[in-house]
């Protein structure tokens, strides 16, 4: 029997002062670029963005096309066509990241990308279709080391930093998780368990004092 061992470890998602630190400096580039009509740091500012609203996988990120996005006054939504596994899924996301979504695609019709439903989210304006899974991670690359964040982060950090916080922000409700992670197992949902338990620190405060 295969042993599962893996585990998310604080090296492997970001403290929020370091998201603090990573949505600042790709705000201020992006705001900047704006004035100048630089496109890579607004795209950019854009990308970092979805991976921490959403918690998508980069090759779920990167095949996002236009139609792919729900506006709703109550729970926007993204459809994941074809995530891990070939299995699709309805993953909700916030009213301020919705209007983040819609300023971003008025500013893509502004600058001349394509727009129409089929179109993709994130366009390469080099290959002139989605941008890779590869260049998506050099956009967090660049923007996490302006960051002044560790060279170790991947973009799959992104992932681990939804997920962990989602858990505690529900309520530490496991199963919410596991459906907006796309996780067909909850023992890989139980991993976020494992690094934001409640009540640890409380426990292990009183050990020795009852």
């Amino acid at each position: 029997m295969t042993q599962y061992n893996w585990v998310v470890s604080p090296e492997k998602f970001l403290s929020r002062q370091k998201v603090q630190y990573l949505t600042e400096t790709v705000h201020a580039r992006a705001k900047a670029a704006l004035q100048k009509g630089d496109k890579v740091a607004v795209r950019d500012c854009f990308v970092i963005e979805l991976g921490l609203s959403t918690g998508l996988r980069v090759a779920e990120m990167a095949a996002l096309a236009i139609s792919d996005l729900y506006f709703t006054p109550e729970t926007p939504s993204l459809y994941v066509r074809k995530g891990k596994g070939n299995k699709s899924r309805l993953v909700h996301f916030s009213i301020s990241f919705q209007n983040r979504c819609l300023k971003y695609i008025k500013w893509k019709q502004q600058i001349g990308e394509p727009i129409e439903p089929n179109d993709p989210l994130i366009y390469s304006s080099n290959s002139k279709t989605h941008m890779t899974t590869r260049a998506l991670e050099k956009v967090f690359k660049r923007s996490a080391r302006r960051a002044n964040l560790s060279p170790h982060y991947s973009i799959h950090c992104l992932r681990h930093t939804y997920g962990c916080y989602l858990y505690k922000a529900s309520g530490y409700n496991l199963r919410l998780v596991q459906k907006q992670l796309g996780h067909s197992k909850s023992r890989t949902t139980e991993v976020y368990a494992d690094v934001m338990m409640p009540d640890m620190k409380k426990t292990l405060e009183r050990l020795y004092q009852q």
